[in-house]
């Protein structure tokens, strides 16, 4: 029977949010006696794919720990598990006689389009979908109207999200330093001998053991579950990020775009799971981190790279995907069609960097922003592997993948698929800048200088054979004369030698 005076609100599990628009617009008006939160598993999204199990540990626990957070604070909380979200919808709305159900609209195209379209006549009562606070695009939009086909720059969004957010902005609405972008001091290699800060590990309570075990016995995923050690909540994010501002943000920046053998985090903050749950919100972090300049306590460069990590590459990427959703799902610019490789499952390849960047994948559901575009999109797009195939197996492999920012960040700035509307060139590269950045090749059965014969490093052989073979294209692209240049070096009996040797490592994979 339905109660005219009880409403619910549905809380998705990335919007573990400390105050959520949801809860606090339902309370206000109806007051707390009157409200019901419902939160839900959805079975079936679980097998959509194989998604890494630690990201399932991760996503669940924390829903888990959120739930038990509002039932302390007083809230009736039903949890469901279902086969569908609606199926526990209509469950809960059964259970409880709601009138009303409130929601945040969802980061996804088509999780929105579920509430905005289908959501109330499925249940058969109103729906209020909120504005979603999670990112500040939606509260300040740079380009509310933009262009169709236009390319729009992500430094020209990201000033202007600093210049609105009053970030790292001086009296005169300058930027402090002078500057706006440090990325050219940004770009060192580690040296030997460096210290190197392990990040904060979280051992599992009895919630998040119940959760691993659930995923252990279900046989779904990829990856490994074992060492489960991630924050599942609030406080935990917080002690996580409070260790970043400590340890790491200093050398965050001169060595953002290293990498390591030995190491895999170095200097990075790995808050992005967090920050993509709710559990940590981008302004209260991009606020703390210039803090600390102005504390100098970690120099500019550190400070201004994070920050625009934050509000510059992550809120760009985010307006991007839905300025390009759903046409950029059917982009497929440099015609890709080869299938993902089977060693990208179990990481086993002769190539040393590929190997260390997908154990960690398999290990941890974890590489660095720099690992996930020159290491393994570079090598996807240069292979021609089918972008959509690429972004699927970049979204169930990491723990912080969800569609608004795989969408965009694989076809767009990593496979180059939309033809340049995201990025303005393809990120491709040879061995030179994977031996330039890290020390994988130092202890690789390949030779970096190489780009043709027995010892030749894959990464030089499709370089050189993509250049070849798209040449047209990529002379069309200002951006890339350079390289596309650099082919006035090979005769033809050279040209010939990438192209077959090209091909024949291509017809292996």
């Amino acid at each position: 029977m339905v109660n005219k005076h009880r409403v619910s609100i549905w809380v998705l599990g990335d919007q573990l949010l400390n105050k959520h628009p949801a809860i606090e617009a339902a309370e206000t008006t109806h007051g707390r006696g009157s409200v019901r939160i419902v939160m839900v598993e959805s079975l079936r999204r679980v097998r959509r794919l194989a998604y890494h199990r630690k990201k399932l540990v991760l996503i669940f626990s924390a829903m888990r720990h959120y739930a038990r957070r509002l039932q302390t604070e007083g809230y009736v909380v039903d949890y469901q598990q279902t086969e569908t979200f609606l199926e526990g919808l209509k469950a809960h709305i059964f259970a409880h006689g709601s009138a009303h159900l409130y929601t945040m609209a969802a980061s996804t195209y088509g999780g929105r389009r579920f509430q905005e379209a289908r959501l109330a006549d499925a249940l058969d009562l109103p729906v209020t979908v909120l504005p979603n606070t999670q990112f500040l695009s939606e509260h300040y939009n740079p380009y509310p109207d933009p262009t169709p086909g236009k390319r729009y720059v992500m430094e020209h969004f990201y000033r202007a999200m600093r210049r609105h957010f009053r970030l790292l902005i001086d009296e005169a609405g300058d930027p402090v330093g002078g500057q706006w972008n440090y990325d050219k001091l940004n770009r060192k290699r580690l040296p030997k001998g460096l210290t190197l800060p392990e990040i904060p590990r979280f051992p599992p309570d009895e919630i998040t053991l119940k959760v691993m075990k659930e995923i252990e016995d279900s046989g779904e995923g990829f990856g490994k579950l074992a060492g489960f050690d991630l924050a599942v909540t609030r406080e935990q994010a917080q002690a996580a990020f409070d260790d970043f501002l400590t340890r790491r943000l200093a050398d965050f920046g001169p060595y953002e775009d290293a990498m390591s053998r030995d190491h895999t985090t170095l200097f990075h903050s790995v808050l992005s799971p967090y920050l993509n749950l709710g559990l940590l919100e981008p302004l209260n972090l991009a606020r703390a981190a210039e803090d600390r300049y102005r504390a100098k306590t970690s120099p500019i460069n550190s400070v201004e790279g994070f920050i625009r990590q934050i509000i510059g590459w992550r809120e760009f990427i985010y307006w991007q995907y839905w300025r390009t959703m759903p046409d950029i799902l059917m982009a497929n610019f440099w015609g890709g069609n080869r299938p993902i490789p089977d060693w990208f499952w179990h990481g086993k390849t002769e190539m040393n960097c590929l190997q260390h960047v997908l154990s960690r994948v398999l290990e941890q559901g974890y590489a660095h922003h720099i690992e996930r575009l020159m290491v393994l999109s570079n090598f996807c797009l240069l292979a021609g592997l089918d972008p959509i195939a690429v972004k699927d197996w970049f979204t169930l492999g990491f723990i912080d993948a969800y569609e608004w920012v795989m969408v965009p960040n694989v076809l767009g700035m990593g496979l180059n698929a939309d033809g340049g509307i995201i990025a303005t060139k393809p990120y491709i590269a040879s061995a030179n800048y994977i031996n330039k950045m890290s020390d994988y090749c130092q202890s690789c059965g390949y030779n970096q200088k190489k780009r043709t014969g027995p010892q030749a490093c894959p990464f030089n052989t499709l370089y050189w054979n993509f250049l070849i073979k798209k040449e047209e294209l990529l002379r069309a692209n200002p951006r890339l004369g350079r390289n596309v240049l650099g082919l006035r070096y090979l005769d033809d009996a050279e040209r010939q030698a990438v192209i077959e040797q090209g091909e024949q490592f291509l017809e292996n994979l």
